[in-house]
C-alpha cells in the first residue's frame, strides 16, 4: 500500500455510488436504446434463430437500422417505448423489449420483446424483463391492460408470458404468414388487478 501522505485528495475520496436502474427486475434492468446498440440489432434481428418467431421477413442491415432509430427516437414517450434488456451483474445487453400502440385514452398498451444473444435464452430473463416492463407501464404509465401476441407452435413464449400472468383470450385463425404457410396468433392479456394481485418485488422495491 502507498504512504497516506502520497495519496492525492482525489485518490483519498470513496468511489462513487452506482446508480440503481430505474426500471428493473430481479436479474435484468431496462434502458433505453442507444446509436451504438444498432450493430447488435442488426446481428440479432438478422438470425434466423432468433427472429423465426417473430415474423421478421429479411436481414437487417445498419442503413435500415438507422432509419428506424431515427423514426423510433421521434416516438419514444409518444406511442411507443423501446428499451433494451442488461444483465444486473456487468451490464451487457442481451435483448430488447417494449410497448407500441400505446393508447392512453384506454390505458391499452401492445408489447414486444426479444433476448437476441442466443447464449441468454432459456434463463428466466425474458420473464424477469416483462416484469419490469409491467412494473413501468402499470405503475408509471397508468395502463390498464398490457397485451401481446404470439405464434402458435411459439410454446417457449407462452409459457414465460403465462409465468407472468398473462392470459390466453383468443385465438386470430391464420392471421400470420411464415415460412410457406399460414399460422394462427394467439391474443394473451394482463389487468392491472391481476398485476397488483402478483406477490413478488416490483422495480421501485429495489430502491
Amino acid at each position: 500500500m502507498y504512504p497516506r501522505d502520497q495519496l492525492s485528495e482525489t485518490d483519498s475520496q470513496p468511489a462513487p455510488a452506482q446508480s440503481l436502474p430505474i426500471i428493473r427486475g430481479e436479474r435484468v434492468y431496462l434502458r433505453p436504446a442507444e446509436r451504438d446498440d444498432l450493430p447488435a440489432f442488426v446481428r440479432w434481428f438478422s438470425d434466423a434463430e432468433v427472429t423465426r418467431k417473430l415474423g421478421a421477413r429479411a436481414p437487417l442491415s445498419m442503413p435500415l437500422e438507422e432509419r428506424w432509430f431515427d423514426r423510433m427516437l421521434g416516438e419514444h414517450g409518444k406511442s411507443q417505448y423501446h428499451f433494451v434488456i442488461c444483465l444486473l451483474d456487468g451490464g451487457r445487453p442481451i435483448g430488447t423489449i417494449g410497448f407500441h400502440h400505446l393508447d392512453y385514452e384506454n390505458g391499452d398498451g401492445e408489447f414486444g420483446i426479444t433476448i437476441g444473444e442466443r447464449d441468454e435464452q432459456n434463463k428466466g430473463y425474458g420473464t424477469d424483463a416483462l416484469n419490469a416492463l409491467c412494473d413501468f407501464g402499470f405503475g408509471a404509465l397508468r395502463l390498464e391492460r398490457i397485451e401481446l401476441f404470439v405464434y402458435a407452435g411459439n410454446d417457449r413464449a407462452m409459457r414465460s408470458y403465462q409465468k407472468a400472468g398473462f392470459t390466453l383470450e383468443g385465438t386470430l385463425r391464420r392471421a400470420q404468414f411464415q415460412e410457406g404457410e399460414f399460422l394462427d396468433v394467439h391474443r394473451m392479456s394482463l389487468l392491472r388487478e391481476e398485476w397488483k394481485a402478483q406477490e413478488r418485488r416490483h422495480s421501485w422495491d429495489y430502491t
